[in-house]
């Protein structure tokens, strides 16, 4: 009898001890989550908890599968959302190593590289060192690229500035831009607010 009374108390001990986790863990997550099932391996119990999915790193967890059923496809999710995001990151870092190789290179009006530039050819020519075909003019460029608020802005982006979109760089990170300026200022890396924006693209 007293074997049968430890089994049932060590059973309520883990039906406690899991729904104190899952309570602890639903005062990290955002209040408005939809709730997720937690099932209590081993048992017939269940119980539903607000956010419990959307706690960082919660699909690391060893056997989490067992406890909230619905993480197995969460997981794949975000590895999804990581295999859509890597390339873009890729892409942006290769754009910027192009451009930043050519600080110091003149300016010539017309000229897209490999040793001189005006501002769209260097956008042009850093564009192509990344596997990237893009117009090869400021405006064409503004006009041809997805439209990118300044507050999203992302290495290997390209900015246009003044009011017809008639000169453009390349957004390197930490508010700033390479450019080719223009004639007699060699392409160099000036502030993002130098010039008036007119617009942010990205390819």
């Amino acid at each position: 009898m007293a074997k049968h009374r430890r089994q049932n108390l060590n059973t309520t001990r883990r039906v406690a001890a899991a729904s104190a986790l899952a309570v602890g863990a639903t005062s990290l997550v955002n209040p408005s989550a939809h709730a997720a099932d937690i099932v209590i391996p081993g048992t017939n119990l269940s119980f539903q908890a607000d956010g419990v999915e959307n706690i960082p790193g919660i699909e690391n967890v060893p056997g989490i599968n067992q406890w909230v059923p619905s993480i197995q496809g969460q997981a794949g999710s975000i590895q999804d959302a990581i295999g859509q995001v890597a390339p873009q990151v890729a892409n942006g870092n290769a754009i910027v190593d192009a451009v930043r190789s050519k600080v110091g290179a003149p300016y010539v009006w017309g000229a897209a590289g490999p040793d001189a530039f005006d501002c769209s050819g260097l956008v042009y020519w850093a564009h192509q060192q990344a596997g990237k075909s893009i117009p090869r003019t400021s405006q064409a460029q503004a006009a041809a690229g997805t439209p990118v608020a300044l507050s999203d802005l992302q290495p290997g982006d390209v900015v246009a500035f003044y009011g017809g979109a008639s000169h453009v760089g390349i957004f390197v990170g930490n508010n700033t831009i390479i450019d080719a300026l223009q004639s007699g200022t060699p392409v160099g890396e000036r502030p993002l607010d130098y010039m008036p924006i007119h617009s942010a693209v990205r390819f």
